[in-house]
């Protein structure tokens, strides 16, 4: 078991562009193999792991609202994006010999199970990964939210988002070199300085259930096995004393 390690079980936030490679639309095979392997080492650590994946590689259903169609059934169509892709975690997961579940918000009993917080639990507990998907099931919350969720709910250690940089800046680093990294944030300071880290739904809900969240470059080799071994690997938001 993963007695040396700080987090026993975790929930991995994924965003739909990540599956994309260099693609620029859609699901690159090689980046499943990727994450799929990157998972694979810490599982083997005896680490419980959920995931959520967005489904912007796909769709996005704020966008298709923008134009004009109606809001709800746009992010209907946004949850379904984010079911292929868990299929597609789930599937190169497999290939790499781990037991895995994906649990839809939405019922499409044909390809996943409905979810259910005790039978996500348990499967946790048996050492399967759990891919949550359709994210909360409504319209009008995003995959962030259903990711800090869901972190709650299967009382997670942490919460890590994996994004293309490696933390939270002061500025966007690609724009502004002299960008300041921040090692450590609270919530508070994340919502009154708009650093965007996740939508405000998702902030309020870690901040209220005291869920940490990490916020850290995946493309980083090593970079998760970093964090739960307890290392300062991107930035840390979190209740500070």
């Amino acid at each position: 078991m993963a007695t040396t390690l700080k987090y026993q079980r975790i929930l991995l936030k994924l965003s739909g562009e990540a599956l994309m490679g260099e693609q620029g639309h859609g699901i690159d095979p090689a980046v499943i193999k990727r994450l799929a392997g990157e998972i694979n080492e810490v599982v083997q650590k005896g680490v419980g792991v959920g995931l959520v994946i967005g489904g912007g590689n796909i769709f996005r259903g704020v966008s298709l609202a923008a134009g004009g169609m109606e809001r709800a059934a746009a992010d209907q169509m946004g949850m379904l994006a984010t079911v292929i892709n868990a299929l597609s975690m789930q599937s190169g997961l497999e290939q790499e010999g781990i037991d895995c579940r994906v649990m839809s918000a939405l019922p499409i009993h044909q390809v996943c199970e409905d979810y259910d917080r005790r039978e996500a639990i348990r499967h946790l507990e048996k050492g399967r990964v759990v891919i949550f998907a359709a994210g909360t099931g409504n319209p009008f919350f995003t995959t962030d939210s259903a990711a800090t969720l869901r972190g709650i709910e299967i009382q997670a250690g942490l919460v890590l988002k994996a994004t293309k940089v490696d933390g939270v800046y002061s500025a966007d680093p690609v724009k502004d070199p002299s960008a300041k990294r921040y090692s450590q944030l609270s919530f508070d300071e994340v919502i009154t300085q708009q650093l965007g880290v996740m939508d405000l739904t998702a902030m309020i809900l870690c901040k209220e259930h005291n869920m940490s969240l990490r916020v850290f470059n995946m493309g980083k080799e090593g970079a998760l096995m970093r964090i739960l071994a307890g290392e300062d690997e991107g930035t840390l938001v979190s209740n500070k004393d």
